[in-house]
């Protein structure tokens, strides 16, 4: 494998914030996020789906993503040279990010215990985290081994370009339709 630690850490955070966006999107349509965020326990500690920052909040991956190929780089021997290296990265994700993070967050094994969040709130999000984790691990390990796979890189780069113009697009289109409506409201009242 000659590949760089420069084009590992590109290639996790665009692998990420693509990967993320697919299960996200996903997750928030099968499993219903505006109500779940808005009417289960998670009201407590998530932003409605409609505040800015969740909406824009695929900008913000390639930053995680990034943090994910350092990780990788720094175990590039299991994780990228190994034959099934993707699966030790996978699991390795599963269990250190997943299920044992150092803070109480859903999913984890402290979050379970320690908040008041129930367990099936807990149960819900988790193939959302897996498969995306999954995805992650399995996608980069290819397109970082097997160079040759134009097409990967290719498909990658234009879904990373979808996933990041997308948000921001939609987020100025309705900015200006609230400009729109408050002008409108002034000429009525005017």
């Amino acid at each position: 494998m000659d590949a760089t630690a420069t084009s590992i850490v590109i290639k996790a955070a665009v692998v990420h914030t693509v990967t993320y966006g697919i299960v996200g999107c996903l997750a928030y349509m099968i499993f219903n996020y505006p109500r779940l965020f808005a009417e289960t326990e998670l009201r407590f500690i998530m932003r409605p789906t409609t505040d800015p920052r969740v909406k824009l909040g695929l900008l913000f991956q390639p930053i995680r993503g990034a943090i994910f190929g350092i990780a990788f780089v720094m175990l590039r021997q299991p994780f990228l040279s190994d034959r099934g290296g993707w699966l030790t990265m996978w699991i390795l994700l599963v269990l250190l990010c997943i299920l044992s993070s150092f803070g109480p967050n859903t999913t984890s094994i402290e979050g379970m215990i320690f908040t008041k969040i129930p367990l099936r709130i807990h149960l819900v999000g988790l193939p959302e985290i897996l498969l995306q984790s999954f995805l992650l691990s399995f996608v980069v390990y290819h397109w970082v081994n097997t160079p040759d796979m134009h097409w990967l890189g290719m498909t990658m780069w234009t879904l990373f370009a979808v996933a990041l113009t997308a948000p921001l697009l939609g987020f100025l289109k309705e900015r200006m339709q609230n400009k729109e409506k408050m002008a409108e409201s002034g000429r009525r009242e005017g």
